[in-house]
């Protein structure tokens, strides 16, 4: 599955985007005047391969869980357990996630792809696309392990677990897009997750994790400098070779960053644009870049995490965040406040008037 699915994703349609540009010098505005709105419109249309692009409606946040062995180490003080009763709280409908995606409208997803505690009983079949109704989340299982292991001792994941797990990230893209869903966002939970993140960017970056690693949901100092020096420990350890996506992903990632990856690369395969959240949304981009380049594509930016690998995850896909309010909660907090901004920019081709169509005269 994830060999064809990688081999389905095909580079933006030029002619769609040169299309999109035309339409927006003819549009009842100054050119150039609606800023990123308008690239992103053409970056759309060239997914789609035609102009206008379909809006990006309904929306679908999928939300992967999974814990962490690296917790061992000490690098959050948030106990594990926390992962499990989020997830509940997620499914209650209770968290931060739930009322923004009310407000826009969107479905939540939750699914258990490595979460080390038991859950609720998941839905029959455990179907992404089975939904009775839009406001109610839904719970998936597909645990692929109850956790990785821990990654500052031996490799997190083997091979075989990170392709079961970005393996379902595609089966999950695949269901919400053939539900009906015109853009997915993604989403994420798990306790001491940062910490696999920051390896994920350090490695496929190249660069010095002090760079990339940050503190999560608000360690002290002497828990941010053990942070550093478990991946910093890790990625000495493990040395994974960034052109080796699979080998990254096993040896210091997470399975939910695995899934993500999947998630992407799914959508992009299907031409289905793709919200990217916070740091963790963006390190697991870093690994569906290095299966397939044309998979960025498909990515939007949703938001600058406070996180600092977030900006190099970005910097690495050229990619610019809509927002920045420096957010570094997850959980698709931050795409979803972005969303009505994707929305508005293919929402001007689909609507505004051209200059002949409205007798408005040009300059």
């Amino acid at each position: 599955m994830l060999e064809t699915t990688i081999a389905a994703i095909r580079p933006p349609d030029e002619p769609a985007m040169a299309a999109a540009r035309e339409l927006q010098g003819r549009l009842t505005k100054p050119a150039g005047s609606l800023g990123a709105l308008e690239e992103l419109s053409v970056r759309l249309a060239g997914l789609a391969g035609h102009c206008p692009p379909p809006l990006p409606e309904p929306a679908a946040v999928a939300i992967f869980a999974g814990d962490h062995g690296v917790h061992a180490q000490g690098v959050t003080p948030w106990p594990q357990e926390v992962t499990a009763q989020m997830i509940g709280n997620f499914l209650a409908g209770g968290a931060v996630v739930n009322a923004f995606a009310r407000q826009a409208g969107a479905s939540v997803t939750v699914v258990d792809v490595g979460v080390a505690t038991a859950l609720p009983v998941a839905a029959p079949g455990g179907h992404a696309g089975d939904r009775p109704a839009r406001d109610e989340p839904r719970l998936v299982a597909a645990n692929v392990r109850a956790g990785t292991r821990d990654l500052a001792v031996t490799a997190a994941l083997t091979r075989d677990e990170a392709r079961a797990a970005a393996e379902t990230g595609i089966r999950v893209a695949g269901e919400l897009i053939d539900a009906g869903a015109g853009i997915l966002l993604t989403g994420d939970m798990g306790i001491g997750n940062t910490t696999p993140a920051a390896a994920l960017i350090a490695a496929f970056a190249g660069i010095d994790p002090a760079e990339t690693t940050g503190r999560g949901t608000g360690v002290d100092d002497p828990t941010y400098a053990r942070k550093v020096a478990v991946v910093r420990a890790a990625l000495r350890r493990h040395a994974p070779d960034p052109a080796d996506p699979l080998g990254v992903l096993a040896a210091v990632g997470g399975l939910e960053h695995a899934a993500l990856a999947g998630l992407i690369l799914g959508a992009a395969a299907r031409r289905t644009p793709v919200l990217l959240d916070g740091v963790i949304a963006v390190s697991a981009a870093l690994a569906a870049a290095a299966f397939a380049p044309h998979a960025v594509a498909a990515m939007v930016a949703g938001h600058r995490s406070a996180e600092p690998g977030a900006t190099v995850a970005l910097r690495r896909l050229g990619l610019e965040p809509l927002i920045d309010l420096g957010l570094r909660l997850g959980e698709g907090t931050g795409a979803l406040l972005a969303l009505p901004v994707v929305t508005g920019a293919v929402r001007v081709l689909h609507e505004v008037a051209t200059f002949d169509s409205a007798g408005v005269a040009e300059k």
